[in-house]
C-alpha cells in the first residue's frame, strides 16, 4: 500500500480512483461458461430411467419365462407319471387276462379230455 502521508491531493485522488476501479473490476461479473449444445439434464435423466425400467421388464420377463418352464417340466413330469401308471395298470390288465384266458382254455381241454375219456 502506498504512503499516504506527504502526498498530493491529486495523487491521493489517483489512489482513491484505482482502488475504486479494483474493486469495480472484483465485482463486475465474469462471462459465463455455457454447456455446449447437447442433452439437457432433463433428457439425460429420462434417458437413464428409461434404461432401468428396461432392464427391470427384461429381468421380470426373465423371470415370469423362467417359472413358465418350471411349471411345463412340472407338468410334463405328471404327465409321464401318470402315464406310466396307465402303461403299468394296462400292462397288469393284459396280464391277468391272459392268466385268465389260458385257465379257461385249460378248463376246456380238461372237460374234452374228461368227454373223451368215458
Amino acid at each position: 500500500m502506498r504512503d499516504l502521508k506527504g502526498s498530493a491531493f491529486d495523487e491521493r485522488l489517483a489512489a482513491a480512483a484505482e482502488a475504486k476501479a479494483a474493486l469495480l473490476a472484483k465485482l463486475k461479473p465474469k462471462a459465463t461458461v455455457t454447456a455446449p449444445p447437447g442433452a439437457s439434464r432433463a433428457a439425460v435423466k429420462e434417458a437413464e430411467l428409461k434404461a432401468v425400467r428396461q432392464a427391470r421388464a427384461d429381468e421380470k420377463e426373465a423371470a415370469r419365462l423362467a417359472a413358465a418352464d418350471a411349471h411345463a417340466e412340472v407338468q410334463a413330469g405328471v404327465a409321464a407319471a401318470e402315464e406310466a401308471a396307465l402303461a403299468e395298470k394296462r400292462g397288469a390288465r393284459k396280464e391277468r387276462k391272459q392268466l385268465t384266458k389260458a385257465e379257461a382254455q385249460q378248463k376246456r381241454d380238461a372237460r374234452y379230455a374228461a368227454r373223451k375219456a368215458r
